[in-house]
């Protein structure tokens, strides 16, 4: 119960520190002079970022899941304040790469720690529920953001600065309530012994390393490359690629609302903003609903199928009235964010203990280059071509998605591998 607040806490903070990266320099352009290229990449920083999942994934299967937890809430908390000093585009741009980096180690560590200490009967199912958190984060940032107003072209300042209050929430809770250390992790690297003694001084004598751990080899140091050989490549390039489709279309989106409504021509865009963003946490619980009742398989191909014919109506027939525009953009929501469920599992399982979180942290840092092109794109394709321009690549990265799912992406539910075999 500890591990799993002590990472409900982080997704919360790490959603709304995404989410407020586009919200405040829509806000700065009310006050100052802030053109696309620079709203693209404040708003990608953090998520380009995130890219250095890569770097966490391979420190934390060296060091441990523990130590980066206990600290990069901290961290982002220091960083996140330090937007209150500085009003300079490159700066508050490198604030929010460093940013990307903490949220990273959420994303990447507290994932493979989560998992390491649940039940393997629950480890899938609590990590889906991990996604209605983040989108709590997530759309506080968007109410935050919208509500923040009057301190004139310090506005936008104040706004970034909010995210360090989840980030503090959340690192004084891993300080008051200190997180153990993974007892899969030890018993990889040899230390059968010790993971036993965590086992028994957090959940009693009646706990100890399952048998296959017991005797499990101790992991010899690795180059990141072994996920790109025979064994684990095909899940490498589906973790990778699903999850960046996936983030482009979701990210360039969902964090410049603002821009893409007002270049729909949709007036009212805090009732549109407020009916997006409760697609979004309706998607998420639809998904969450239906996670083991369908294949991931299924799960997967179906979702970016249905994403992309959805944004390509929208793409292609500008000419349906803003109501209907509206519907379908709803329903939008909603497909779209119901695949979010998998974001946290289906990279997870795709790798064995070994390689996990190296394993993880590629595919979140290939899926942040994803993230981070479509939050920098989508301000300027709206500029170049409006919406429809926007909307229509979204639909084609979609449409990429679908069809490598439907080649390559692998079963990964204990439940339908059974029935398969």
């Amino acid at each position: 119960m500890r591990v799993l607040v002590a990472v409900i806490l982080g997704q919360i903070a790490c959603g709304f520190a995404l989410g407020i990266s586009g919200t405040a320099p829509t806000n700065a352009s009310k006050y100052i002079q802030i053109n696309s290229l620079w709203t693209g990449l404040i708003g990608a920083g953090s998520l380009i970022g995130l890219a250095g999942s890569i770097v966490v994934g391979r420190l934390s299967d060296k060091i441990g899941r523990r130590k980066l937890l206990m600290i990069n809430m901290y961290i982002l908390a220091g960083l996140t304040l330090l937007h209150l000093l500085t009003a300079n585009f490159f700066l508050t741009f490198l604030l929010r790469i460093g940013i990307g980096l903490m949220i990273a180690i959420d994303y990447t560590v507290g994932n493979a720690l989560l998992t390491e200490w649940l039940p393997k009967s629950e480890g899938s199912k609590r990590q889906s529920h991990l996604l209605i958190y983040w989108t709590i984060g997530f759309i506080a940032s968007y109410i935050t953001g919208s509500l923040i107003d009057g301190f004139g072209a310090y506005t936008w300042q104040i706004i970034l600065t909010t995210g360090a209050i989840p980030a503090l929430i959340a690192a004084l809770f891993r300080s008051l309530f200190p997180l153990p250390a993974s007892p899969s992790w030890l018993a990889s690297r040899g230390k059968v012994k010790t993971a036993n003694k965590v086992i028994d001084k957090h959940l009693g004598r009646n706990w100890g390393i399952s048998p296959k751990l017991k005797h499990i080899k101790p992991v010899k140091s690795m180059s990141w490359t072994i996920l790109f050989s025979k064994k684990y490549i095909r899940q490498t390039l589906v973790g990778g690629l699903f999850y960046a489709c996936q983030a482009f279309a979701f990210f360039g989106i969902s964090i410049f609302l603002p821009i893409l409504l007002q270049s729909m021509n949709i007036n009212n865009q805090a009732v549109s903003g407020i009916l997006y963003n409760g697609g979004m946490f309706i998607g998420v619980l639809l998904g969450i609903i239906i996670f083991n009742r369908i294949s991931r398989r299924s799960f997967l191909i179906n979702n970016f199928l249905f994403s992309e014919i959805l944004i390509g109506i929208l793409a292609l027939m500008p000419q349906i009235s803003s109501i209907l525009k509206l519907l379908v953009f709803s329903v939008f929501s909603i497909v779209l964010s119901s695949g979010l469920v998998l974001d946290y599992s289906y990279p997870t399982e795709l790798f064995d203990i070994k390689v996990r979180a190296t394993g993880v942290g590629t595919c979140i840092t290939i899926s942040r280059i994803g993230a981070a092109a479509g939050t920098f794109l989508l301000p300027i394709l709206t500029d170049v071509g409006g919406a429809g321009l926007a909307m229509l690549v979204c639909a084609g990265v979609l449409l990429f998605a679908f069809l490598i799912c439907l080649i390559w992406a692998p079963e990964t539910s204990p439940k339908f591998i059974k029935n398969t075999k």
